[in-house]
């Protein structure tokens, strides 16, 4: 007590001593006392703890200067103490966003790494519980991913719209809020649902922050208390940090899988093309040579002599229509593959239509042809995209657009392996590819074709017509028909036929509303109308009408014979020969009618011609005769009488008009044209 006691003494003494303690530093004079409290700050003692030293002052009765120091060095030092545990939480956040970052790099399960944030979340910021909700883009709101402390199962379940409670709120707005009481709190929408589910948690409290990928929220990661609390900005921050955390989390996650699945996907690949590797070696060396022969000009024939040399046996290409093209044309002929004979004529008595089961699967048996079972065949193979066995024949079919574009049929003995079915497929893409660029070529041209047939018809006045025709190979100044023909049906079809044609056959076709009009080299427009009626409704499948007129020379005299050639298709439709061709002349009397100037003497000489030719040459009277026989009623006795010879006579020379006529010339439509070319004839002197 005495020497605590000297320093106030000497203070009060007269001494002309300097006084060393009035000049001291105040660090210098509470020294003691600072000692005191950095023992307490060193123990980290609590806030109470540091009344002490200034209790027991007073308690010691100290001066009012000392218990001055002793205040003011304990204000600083809980101050101190203050910054200390502001650092040491720091500390703390610091080390849990650095653990978080370090369970991010080692790539851990995300379950794990988003329980860790949520856990961390809740330690950090002292809460009674935390939790995180995730965007489910399908049902366009938040569900429960994450919790921590959580009691309630209602509150585990729960799912927040968008825009509905303080979660739907961040997740619509992308922006942290808190609420220090939640029910009382009417800045957001509230939802019975939601609250009763917060009830029945009991949290009261609540901070939520959004999960943020750039621009897009994909959840929220909520604090959430039991008791009124308000949230410090510094919290805010400290969970936005966990929250940035955590989508990075679920972002590398989602890389992950994608970065999985991608190399499972590439494992699987290469296992298969491993496995296959042989196969596809051969395969690849068969369409190597088939594209070096596209590549070199070579055609459809060319594939198909290459397929056949490679797997054996022998080979057809059918066109969209399952006509032959190439290849052995005799494998559409016979009973379908692999059933006998007996088989195609017995049905089962017991239980209907019997099958055969083969590799390719149930097919009907019955009284079928092979053209059926390679039509079903290929339409199956387009169906499936493979090739389809049907007994001894394989069948590779490609369409285009839904569209049968060529089918190839091989017929072999024994099994084929996968690889030499995927050969026969490459050469069903390359065939089809080929006929493709041709009809690709031909509708290029036909285009060009159509639009001078077209000129030729509706302005035939132009200038450059016998040019441009000369382009592409069609020279006016000789012989042309023109024909038109009435198909009633397969529009694109007659026009890529008519396309066809023409270009084979150095002439020009063309489209006009429902008809197909041709101009072919030719002087018989009769002999051309007919086959091309017969060749297109065979290409169609229902019958094709086609009417000519010609031949003409020169652009001005087309549009004539197009009219023309309307005309006999229109009388063969009203004459009810739908699917024949015909030109004027074979239209009988008719075509003096619908003919474009025709002169008597044609019809004439088409009707009677051989007949008044012999009579010519051999001074004979068949065409009197002819003339008496239909001018009496066709009676022989009442000819004989007129012309006063006898009956057997007559029945002679109507035998020889037989052998010149033909034998139908008697018939009623053949005979109208004799009696008019009869009368013409006479008149004609």
């Amino acid at each position: 007590m005495r020497n605590e006691r000297s320093p106030s003494t000497r203070e009060g003494a007269g001494s002309k001593r300097p006084n060393r303690d009035a000049t001291a530093s105040p660090a210098n004079t509470a020294s003691p006392n600072n000692t005191v409290f950095l023992e307490l700050l060193a123990r980290e003692a609590s806030a109470v703890e540091f009344e002490g030293p200034v209790l027991e002052a007073r308690g010691r009765g100290a001066g009012a200067r000392e218990l001055a120091e002793l205040e003011e060095a304990k204000l600083v030092a809980l101050r101190v103490r203050a910054l200390l545990r502001r650092r040491a939480k720091r500390e703390a956040e610091l080390s849990a966003l650095f653990d978080t970052a370090g369970d991010l790099a080692g790539l851990r399960d995300l379950d794990a790494v988003l329980e860790a944030i949520v856990h961390r979340a809740r330690q950090l910021l002292g809460t009674d519980t935390a939790y995180m909700t995730l965007h489910d883009p399908e049902r366009g709101d938040t569900w429960m991913r994450v919790t921590d402390g959580s009691v309630s199962a209602k509150f585990r379940a729960l799912r927040l719209a968008m825009g509905a409670g303080l979660g739907g709120l961040v997740a619509q707005t992308a922006t942290p809020y808190s609420t220090a009481d939640y029910f009382a709190d009417e800045r957001f929408r509230h939802k019975t649902h939601i609250d009763d589910a917060v009830l029945e948690e009991g949290l009261v409290a609540i901070l939520g922050v959004p999960l943020k990928l750039g621009a897009r929220v994909i959840g929220v990661l909520f604090a959430a208390n039991r008791s009124v609390r308000p949230f410090t900005q510094d919290e805010v921050a400290l969970l936005g940090s966990l929250a940035a955390h955590a989508a990075v989390a679920i972002d590398n996650a989602r890389l992950l899988q994608e970065t999985r699945n991608a190399l499972d996907e590439l494992s699987e690949a290469n296992r298969q093309v491993s496995a296959h590797s042989q196969a596809v070696e051969r395969a690849a060396l068969a369409h190597d040579r088939m594209t070096g022969l596209v590549l070199r000009g070579g055609g459809v024939e060319d594939v198909a002599a290459v397929v056949t040399e490679v797997l054996g046996g022998s080979l057809t290409v059918l066109d969209d229509a399952g006509h032959p093209i190439a290849g052995d044309a005799g494998v559409l002929a016979g009973e379908a593959p692999g059933q006998a004979p007996s088989e195609s004529r017995t049905k089962d008595r017991t239980s209907g239509p019997r099958t055969r089961e083969g590799s390719s699967g149930r097919v009907p048996s019955g009284p079928r042809t092979t053209a059926d079972v390679i039509a079903e065949a290929a339409r199956s193979s387009r169906t499936l995209g493979r090739t389809v066995r049907r007994g001894d024949l394989l069948v590779a079919s490609v369409d285009v657009g839904a569209e049968p574009l060529c089918t190839l049929v091989l017929r072999v003995g024994g099994q084929v392996s996968d690889a030499d079915q995927r050969i026969l497929e490459r050469a069903a893409l390359v065939t089809a590819l080929l006929l493709l660029f041709r009809r690709s070529v031909a509708e290029a041209e036909g285009r060009v074709r159509g639009e001078l047939l077209d000129d030729l018809i509706s302005r035939p006045a132009l200038d450059g017509l016998a040019d441009r025709a000369r382009r592409v190979g069609v020279n006016l100044e000789t012989d042309h028909v023109v024909v038109v023909v009435r198909h009633g049906g397969g529009r694109d079809r007659a026009a890529f036929w008519a396309s066809s044609q023409a270009a084979l056959r150095q002439g020009l076709a063309a489209q006009r509303g429902d008809e197909v009009v041709l101009l072919l080299p030719g002087s018989r427009p009769g002999p051309v109308a007919e086959r091309v009626a017969a060749e297109l409704s065979a290409s169609l499948g229902h019958p094709a009408t086609a009417g000519a007129g010609g031949p003409v020379r020169g652009p001005a005299q087309v549009a004539a014979a197009h009219r023309e050639a309307q005309r006999c298709a229109d009388a063969l439709v009203a004459l009810g020969r739908s699917g024949d061709g015909a030109g004027p002349e074979e239209l009988g009397f008719v075509g003096l009618l619908v003919g474009e100037g025709r002169e008597i003497g044609t019809f004439v000489a088409s009707a009677l011609g051989p007949v008044i030719d012999y009579d010519a040459r051999r001074g004979t009277a068949l065409v009197r005769t002819l003339d008496a026989y239909f001018g009496t009623g066709c009676s022989l006795s009442r000819a004989s009488e007129s012309l006063h010879i006898h009956v057997n006579t007559v029945t002679q020379r109507l035998e020889r008009v037989g052998q010149l006529l033909g034998e139908d010339w008697q018939s009623p439509d053949r005979a109208l044209e004799i009696q008019l070319a009869l009368r013409l004839h006479r008149l004609s002197g």
